[in-house]
């Protein structure tokens, strides 16, 4: 009896989504393991000339705080505030492009699956 519809080599998957499934969990497990070097990686940015600096985890974790003894000047708090919020945002991006460029590496710049549309 000839069969009708489904997919050759009776009722498995047909090879090329076979070797798309695959493509996906071996990428998946790339990422996982490219996202947990990131995790243990440390980024440090400085502002006001050095006078403050901050580093993050790749938890998006402030892990340390560096000051310059001159930048602490109680007449002037709102300045050390605005320092260490700069600091604090742009080590954060460096961790957040490391992490997106290390993403990008894995799909071939591709967004999706393999650049599929999903």
């Amino acid at each position: 009896m000839a069969k009708r519809g489904g997919f050759p080599g009776g009722m498995g998957m047909p090879g090329n989504m076979n070797n798309l499934m695959k493509q996906a969990q071996r990428m998946q497990r790339q990422m996982e393991e490219s996202q947990k070097e990131l995790e243990t990686k440390e980024f440090t940015a400085a502002a006001g000339g050095g006078a403050v600096e901050v580093t993050v985890s790749g938890k998006k974790e402030v892990t340390k705080v560096k000051l310059s003894q001159e930048v602490v000047d109680p007449d002037d708090v709102e300045m050390l505030e605005d320092l260490i919020m700069a600091a604090t945002n742009q080590a954060l991006r460096q961790m957040e492009e490391e992490t997106a460029a290390a993403m990008s590496k894995l799909t071939g710049g591709m967004g999706g699956l393999g650049g599929m549309p999903f």
